[in-house]
């Protein structure tokens, strides 16, 4: 449990109304993390650099993602990585063999990553270097399909990995982190012919279920790797998201 989002505060994880002091303690929790986390996305506005919060449960398939997402951009995007697992920097030590840029957070006992944490890292890990200005940087999120969801960290969009290994019923299961997502990827579908219990049309009914219209992509990051609506989705978010703080102010008026 974590010591961090409070559902290891006494009466968080009963469903009995929970008393003043609780209440108060989380407010407090979630005040303090959404003023540090309106800090982080300035420092990246500023920075004219589009955050993604990639999310999923444990074996979904992010890390392989990016991997995979480095080579489909070819060089067209400069991408980073800030990793969060509770231990080892064995995903970014990973990253890195691969040429991507990645910092390690390793959180102890907490299950998420919080704004504070991002803030801290963004002091160890700039947003430019001398390969030059990075243009997405993903935040590769714990391992969990429920705390994750209710921090801010100063994203600007947030993608849910659904792997077809887990279940086509996760969206009704985990309705708060699905219903946070601008974007679903189904993931590992290179395993479909080999599945007869995931059914990406039921995947995609249950989202709906959830009363929100959030999109819904394939993909196969395995050994025979089909990213292309994937980085399809990227470029076209990128290419929305002003890149300097200069071109989202309003042009000024010379005499």
């Amino acid at each position: 449990m974590c010591e961090t989002c409070g559902c290891s505060i006494p009466g968080h994880e009963h469903p009995e109304p929970a008393d003043t002091h609780t209440v108060e303690v989380l407010k407090g929790l979630m005040s303090s993390n959404d003023h540090a986390a309106a800090h982080n996305r300035e420092h990246f506005d500023r920075s004219g650099v589009l955050v993604v919060n990639l999310m999923s449960s444990p074996g979904a398939g992010k890390t392989r993602l990016l991997e995979q997402t480095a080579a489909g951009l070819g060089g067209r995007l400069n991408i980073a990585v800030i990793e969060g697992d509770l231990e080892t920097e064995n995903d970014a030590e990973r990253l890195r063999r691969g040429g991507i840029r990645a910092h390690q957070i390793t959180t102890g006992s907490a299950c998420h990553l919080d704004a504070h944490l991002i803030h801290r890292a963004l002091h160890e890990f700039p947003l430019a270097d001398e390969q030059g200005a990075v243009d997405i940087l993903f935040i590769e999120n714990v391992g969990n399909l429920v705390c994750p969801a209710a921090f801010d960290l100063g994203q600007h969009l947030n993608v849910v990995l659904l792997s077809t290994t887990e279940g086509d019923d996760k969206p009704a299961k985990y309705p708060v982190m699905f219903r946070a997502a601008d974007l679903v990827v189904v993931s590992k579908c290179g395993l479909l012919p080999m599945l007869d219990d995931f059914s990406v049309d039921r995947a995609r009914a249950s989202l709906a279920g959830l009363g929100n219209e959030t999109p819904v992509i394939q993909t196969a990051a395995g050994r025979q790797p089909d990213i292309t609506d994937w980085i399809a989705w990227l470029e076209a978010r990128r290419a929305e998201h002003p890149a300097t703080a200069e071109e989202r102010a309003p042009a000024t008026q010379t005499a």
